[in-house]
């Protein structure tokens, strides 16, 4: 079984950190990126998400949102499935997608990445 709790590194080096997951699924943590677009340093997030239950021989989905804290006026959103190789290995696997703030409706069109 995959257990997202516990702290996570991807392949850019930022860090992310799940407390427990409770049992209707919930969670939340602290999320600390490598990789950001904005002029200052970078500093730990919160987030929150959820955890589906797998069914029976499944691995679990989960998603979870980041505020990115005092550093950028953008919100990012993260869907994705836990694994567990042969070896024990467990690996999260996530798409995402980054809203950043902008000025008018005619910029709309440059706010999602």
């Amino acid at each position: 079984q995959c257990h997202l709790s516990g702290l996570w590194r991807n392949e850019q080096d930022s860090l992310m950190e799940i407390s427990a997951v409770r049992d209707d699924g919930d969670f939340q943590g602290k999320y600390l990126t490598r990789v950001t677009l904005a002029s200052v340093c970078a500093r730990v997030s919160p987030l929150k998400g959820a955890q589906q239950q797998p069914g029976e021989g499944g691995w679990p989905t989960f998603a979870f949102t980041v505020r990115w804290d005092k550093f950028s006026n953008a919100t990012t959103a993260f869907a994705g499935q836990c694994f567990v190789d042969t070896g024990g290995k467990e690996t999260l696997t996530t798409m995402w997608l980054l809203r950043e703030a902008v000025g008018s409706l005619e910029e709309d069109w440059k706010a999602t990445r």
